[in-house]
């Protein structure tokens, strides 16, 4: 079968297109017959070294697959070969087949296409665990995001939106505001252009954002902290700008606000039962069409690091897809 691997850290173009054997699938295993694979920002970090995990050389990127299962390990009954499935898998989906564990791969609910199927896990995942159990999220909060066209960004803002929260969107650019107002937000703030702490006084007459969304960190996360409303929520999901930021532990102190930390793979580890939830409650939302992945390209196999480098390069709006014939 033919995979795209890292046989090094490094950039996208670094990354090589071989022939190698195809997995087998050992107990509590699945392997799969990969359709299509979601690209997403941790992509970009584990061919780097950058990322919490780091697979032995060479590996192939890409962790959310949809497809059908080839083969079935030992212990495994709810699934059986010819099933179209998604999966969440960590990393291995740039590839022709992928082995996956059977416990965090799902049936495709019926009428449900690959490319959807492979653009729910991570960003709905992370962000409705970000909204819903980190910061319980209520019907009439004002929510921040930042980084709103990005897919875990555009997934809050969809999904805030249907929690009952006003939703302001914050992007880089006219056109990715235009596409968050499509999708849910209330207001926009385009931090290019525009002060992001007058702003969200402006749209808040003073009292501040209930809950803030940060995937961004690097400059603006300061002064989106500043604010924040009593009692605030401040969501750490991550770190595109490329820096960690510093931020001054006085201001939660007068805020009385808090600093979550949402690290949705380790909850879907440590808690499967209420992650597991939480994707029925995503599958009936995508069922009753209140929330439908913006799939900004599709590419194939061989052009992945393509792929990667327009997610680098903050190209994508919403999601980006690899179709694997």
């Amino acid at each position: 079968m033919k995979a795209v691997l890292c046989k090094t850290f490094g950039l996208p173009e670094t990354l090589v297109v071989e022939d190698v054997s195809s997995p087998v699938a050992t107990q509590g295993k699945v392997v799969i017959s990969v359709k299509a694979c979601g690209v997403n920002f941790p992509d970009t970090l584990i061919i780097q070294g950058k990322y919490q995990i780091k697979p032995p050389m060479p590996f192939s990127p890409g962790g959310e697959v949809s497809g059908i299962i080839k083969e079935v390990g030992e212990r495994v009954s709810h699934l059986k070969v010819g099933d179209k499935v998604f999966s969440l898998t960590g990393f291995g989906g740039f590839a022709e087949e992928v082995v996956a564990d059977a416990k965090t791969t799902l049936r495709m609910p019926e009428g449900m296409d690959f490319i959807t199927a492979s653009s729910v896990m991570y960003t709905y995942g992370t962000s409705y665990h970000a909204l819903k159990n980190r910061a319980v999220l209520q019907a009439g909060e004002t929510l921040l995001v930042l980084g709103a066209a990005g897919g875990v960004g555009l997934a809050a803002v969809e999904l805030g939106k249907i929690m009952g929260a006003r939703v302001i969107a914050a992007a880089s650019t006219d056109e990715k505001l235009e596409l968050c107002k499509q999708y849910g937000a209330s207001e926009v703030i385009n931090y290019s252009t525009e002060d992001l702490r007058e702003r969200i006084k402006q749209i808040t007459a003073g009292k501040g954002v209930d809950v803030i969304y940060d995937p961004v960190g690097g400059a603006y996360t300061e002064p989106a902290f500043r604010s924040i409303a009593w009692k605030g929520r401040y969501l750490v999901v991550g770190f595109a700008a490329g820096d960690i930021p510093n931020l001054p532990l006085n201001l939660p102190l007068l805020k009385g606000a808090s600093v979550v930390g949402v690290f949705w793979g380790a909850f879907a580890s440590n808690e499967p039962q209420q992650s597991m939830q939480n994707f029925q409650e995503l599958l009936g939302f995508i069922a009753n069409g209140n929330l439908k992945p913006h799939v900004h390209a599709q590419y194939p196999l061989e052009q992945a690091p393509t792929a990667l480098n327009e997610i680098l390069n903050r190209k994508v709006m919403g999601k980006v897809v690899v179709s694997v014939q």
